[in-house]
């Protein structure tokens, strides 16, 4: 195939692929579809060629001869490893999807048709924008709450896969999936909560649409959240989902715990003790960064720290993060420490920072290139417990001195 002089006029002038579905652009340039469609749907006016003006929803019409043409050859080439390009399938229309959607209520269709969504759903960028356009989000969320009103699970997997799927518009999707409908978030806490078949894979897609919704939702809508929706993200992490499933968790978790109200209900449901058993297994980097971020605000309140402190590998683990990770996880993990050592700072507690190479960390910290307020934090943690700590091998053998942490 290298050794094959393609045509010109076959290649895409974006792509710079050949083009498996030709189509000509009211400015008369022939792009493949998925490339020119791409390209308008990110938001650009113009053709990329002659830079005139293109909206988003012109016309883009089928060029058959070229397609022909290609194909041809690609056949008078095929002893040179050039592959046939399929003859493309007729792109999806809002009227079809529209038909579908209407389907979706018809009960001895809605299995069937939610599968059907599913698959489009996952084929391409224009089939998204055009379920978008047609209603989709805001059917596929009436089927949840139809559902939870029937204590029915069947079909749940196929709409929450099709909500995560088209997902990516945040200005509109978002307005139909509303954080301050009742009926959406008991529908969501019902579904984490709910034992059912194949449990795993519907919870994680669940928790991905919710981890956009939380993202887009404002404050006034995150501080109203009900303590058993909380409760019931917190329970997800125990029940072994996915990767995927458990960082979505985290970031509800993480956007949600600036709220004092939030936080309290996240403590009563065990959340401490179940971020730090995830990070206990070693997790990746962008996991540990999440569960540092959620403890430091959860040990911002003094039920938060009790509970922290009542697992014995608490102040292990993040002391054997600091300086390992990155240097976000280096700033929760300073900032953990300073709320446990300022307000929790007993001599067990002070004896077991030692032991974890916590205070000697909190040494390179001060002394390397951080930022001037992580190292003040630093700076103010061994200043406040030198007395304590003064005669420890990590003081002993480096080269800080008391007037150093003055």
């Amino acid at each position: 195939m290298d050794d094959v002089e393609v045509p010109e006029y076959f290649i895409c002038p974006i792509s710079l692929q050949i083009m498996r579905d030709p189509v000509t652009a009211i400015t008369g340039i022939t792009y493949d579809r998925e490339s020119i469609e791409n390209w308008l749907f990110k938001g650009n006016n113009t053709c990329p060629v002659t830079k005139q003006p293109l909206p988003p929803d012109s016309d883009l019409t089928p060029n058959h001869t070229l397609r022909r043409l290609i194909q041809s050859w690609c056949t008078e080439n095929a002893s040179n490893g050039v592959v046939r390009i399929p003859t493309p399938k007729a792109p999806l229309t809002k009227s079809h999807v529209v038909k579908l959607v209407k389907e979706l209520w018809v009960p001895q269709l809605q299995l069937k048709t939610l599968r059907k969504l599913e698959l489009l759903a996952m084929e391409n960028e224009r089939n998204r924008r055009y379920m978008v356009e047609a209603g989709v989000v805001k059917s596929m969320s009436s089927f949840l709450v139809a559902c939870f009103n029937k204590q029915q699970t069947v079909g749940l997997e196929e709409a929450l896969s099709i909500l995560y799927l088209i997902r990516v518009n945040p200005t509109s999707e978002t307005r139909l999936l509303p954080i301050e409908n009742d009926r959406i978030m008991e529908t969501f806490t019902w579904i984490l909560q709910c034992k059912m078949d194949g449990h795993s894979s519907i919870k994680a897609h669940a928790l991905l649409v919710l981890k956009v919704m939380v993202k887009t939702a404002s404050s006034n809508q995150l501080e109203r959240l009900k303590p058993e929706f909380l409760s019931s993200v917190v329970g997800v992490l125990r029940e072994g989902i996915s990767h995927q499933g458990i960082n979505a968790a985290l970031h509800i978790l993480l956007d949600t715990c600036p709220w004092g109200r939030n936080r309290m209900s996240m403590i009563e449901s065990g959340a401490i003790h179940d971020v730090i058993e995830i990070e206990l297994g070693m997790p990746e980097r962008r996991t540990t960064e999440l569960i540092l971020g959620i403890l430091f605000h959860l040990c911002s309140c003094a039920d938060g720290r009790s509970q922290f402190l009542s697992h014995s590998g608490a102040i292990a683990v993040v002391s054997n993060r600091m300086l390992n990770v990155s240097i976000a996880a280096d700033d929760r993990a300073v900032l953990i420490l300073s709320l446990i050592s300022k307000y929790c700072g007993t001599c067990v507690v002070l004896e077991e920072m030692i032991s974890v190479r916590a205070v000697s960390k909190l040494c390179v910290v001060l002394q390397a290139d951080y930022a001037h307020y992580l190292k003040e934090k630093a700076r103010e943690i061994l200043r406040s417990h030198y007395n304590f700590w003064k005669n420890s091998p990590c003081f002993t053998s480096s080269p800080l001195s008391k007037i150093q942490l003055i």
